[in-house]
């Protein structure tokens, strides 16, 4: 059976830091190649490090062997995936495009999952919808203007 559980804090903070990224890196008129390199970055080392928190934080939870490992592995794998579902769009598209699509792609994801979440929980899903799009829009914002900021700063 599928759970949610195992990959909600991969599959959530995946779509932030993605979304973020394009949009922060963009504003600053990073180069593609930066921006895909930064998407790669934290689809492998900065999801390394967040697999070993999680894997330290099962263990510390007293779980069992096999559910940390299925723990571990999967948000590891969700993860390095969802990050890589934000390449194609700073690869294919024009900046400006690649950050609007990046937004909308983030928005759909996390939207998905938070539903998934809801249902899992039995409570109402668009509260938490809309709870969990605004924090990703509060950091997505926090990004964009780091980004123009440092932008205007080494112009």
């Amino acid at each position: 059976m599928f759970k949610t559980r195992r990959i909600s804090y991969g599959g959530t903070a995946a779509i932030v830091t993605s979304t973020a990224l394009i949009g922060g890196l963009g504003a600053a008129n990073a180069s593609r190649p930066l921006i895909v390199s930064a998407l790669l970055i934290a689809a492998v080392a900065d999801n390394l490090t967040d697999a070993l928190s999680i894997h330290v934080f099962q263990e510390s939870e007293h779980l069992g062997a096999k559910e940390v490992f299925a723990g571990t592995a999967t948000n590891f794998v969700a993860r390095l995936l969802l990050c890589i579902s934000f390449v194609p769009l700073v690869v294919f598209f024009p900046p400006a495009h690649a950050a609007a699509l990046a937004v909308l792609w983030g928005a759909f994801l996390l939207a998905t999952l938070t539903y998934l979440v809801a249902r899992e929980r039995k409570v109402a899903p668009l509260p938490e919808v809309l709870k969990h799009l605004f924090v990703a829009a509060a950091a997505t914002v926090a990004s964009l203007l780091i980004g123009q900021s440092i932008g205007v700063m080494f112009e």
